[in-house]
């Protein structure tokens, strides 16, 4: 075939395409895995060419490369970690469960293209595997990946934190009715409420911050199983001090490296994290969406930006797209928890083999957090306006304001008062003026719903 080239493995011969920067073994897997046609997230392509890049100025530095055939393959990774390779990097994630074919794909690729710049042969395992394993490569690369794209995530978060605390001080002295099981209850500041989202995204980040210790372990110099066979003994801490050096992350070796190759656990606690901070982006955005329901046959309380038409029959109906895309996108990243927990239990012994799902899943729910995160804060939370008029209107008429009559009258008597009002479609403040109940200033002091927003003395 004129389009196509043949390359070679230990297995014997492959036909690879012409142009392809990859060889035999990553050829193999294109044919061997068609199932999704999802490929490795570009992050963790970029931190496979990273940690291939360290190790072959380490392995220049200790002499086990000569100088231009350890700097052919280091600026050939080198494009490969600033994205220039991404098109070459075609297996699909449901691959060989430890990565290997994935890091096959790194080697050759890296190979083919040093010995471009080098002319002449660069071997993908000879070379530019030397002193490392998929079994340790792969899980590092992951935790690289993860721990690096992790840092917009938290940008995003702290964003969305300041402007709902933002909001929570515009809305401060904007009095509304709270809400339990759905139904009415005593007051609360719209500013309070808001208050409360602010809290869920800042205890989000505390709970994502805490697994970046152990995000900051890496496999490497762990090899196949652990023992570290087959690599030189400072290979791995050189190659890591240098990828801290490059990352700016407090990288370190795993302090038990059969442990890092052995279980994904830290992927588990981090999407735990990512889960829980999904949970509560649904709750806030659910809120959102039920605070501006209406406008005029629902809560109202709030506007939320009007975006885009929101139906192709009713002229003139706006939709909160916003927090239902927020919502699905939180979906998204619950079900990825799921995916990973089950991965992490399939760590076989010595070797976990759901990895490159592993690697997919945790990084997908990175980018889907942050980009919805942002979409929130910048496309909702910043927009919305209270309807300062409409909350006070639900607070006077609301039955809620019998709880102050109760530690004057008794829970009996002012569930009576509410129930007579109820019946008679009138305030509470009505009953309680008409029937005399209590003198009127006394009244008016005790039903001012600013008295009823914090702890009251006797």
């Amino acid at each position: 075939m004129s389009d196509a080239r043949v390359e070679r493995d230990s297995m014997g011969e492959v036909s690879v395409p012409v142009d392809a920067l990859w060889g035999a073994q990553t050829q193999r897997a294109v044919e061997n895995f068609r199932i999704s046609g999802w490929r490795l997230p570009p992050p963790l392509i970029a931190a496979l060419g990273l940690v291939k890049a360290c190790a072959a100025e380490v392995n220049r530095d200790l002499g086990l490369l000569d100088a231009p055939l350890a700097d052919a393959i280091a600026r050939a990774a080198e494009e490969v970690a600033a994205g220039r390779c991404d098109d070459q990097f075609p297996v699909d994630v449901f691959q060989t469960g430890s990565g290997t074919s994935s890091n096959m794909n790194a080697n050759e690729v890296i190979a083919h293209r040093a010995s471009a710049l080098l002319g002449a042969p660069v071997h993908p395992n000879d070379h530019v595997n030397l002193g490392q394993s998929s079994n340790d490569v792969f899980p590092t690369a992951i935790h690289l990946a993860a721990r690096g794209e992790l840092e917009s995530l938290e940008r995003a978060l702290a964003a969305l934190q300041e402007a709902l605390e933002a909001k929570a001080r515009e809305f401060a002295d904007v009095i509304k009715l709270g809400r339990t099981h759905l139904q009415d209850a005593v007051p609360i500041t719209l500013g309070q409420e808001f208050s409360g989202y602010a809290a869920q995204i800042a205890h989000g980040r505390q709970r994502l911050r805490a697994s970046y210790a152990h995000l900051e372990e890496l496999a490497l110099g762990g090899t196949a199983v652990g023992t570290g066979l087959n690599t030189h003994p400072e290979f791995a801490e050189r190659v890591i001090r240098r990828l801290e050096q490059r990352t700016g992350l407090p990288f370190r070796p795993a302090p038990n490296r059969f442990e890092a190759l052995a279980a994904r656990d830290t992927l588990v606690e981090t999407m735990g994290a990512l889960a829980t901070i999904a949970v509560s982006a649904t709750k806030i955005a659910d809120d959102l969406r039920l605070l501006a329901s209406g406008p005029r046959g629902g809560l109202g309380e709030i506007t939320l930006p009007a975006l885009q038409p929101g139906s192709s029959i009713m002229p003139g109906k706006v939709n909160p797209v916003v927090p239902e895309a927020v919502m699905q996108a939180a979906a998204q990243v619950m079900g990825c928890h799921t995916a990973v927990m089950i991965g992490a239990q399939h760590g076989s012994l010595e070797l976990n083999t759901m990895m490159p799902m592993m690697a997919w899943n945790t990084l997908t729910a990175i980018g889907l957090l942050t980009r919805a995160l942002h979409l929130l804060d910048e496309r909702c939370v910043c927009g919305i306006r209270a309807e300062v008029e409409t909350c006070a209107r639900r607070v006077e008429g609301s039955l809620a304001l019998a709880t102050p009559l109760a530690r004057r009258l008794g829970y009996d008597r002012a569930a009576e008062i509410a129930q007579r009002a109820r019946a008679a479609g009138k305030t509470i403040r009505e009953i309680v003026r008409e029937e005399g109940i209590l003198p009127e200033r006394e009244a008016d002091e005790l039903l001012d719903p600013r008295t009823m927003l914090g702890p009251r003395k006797a």
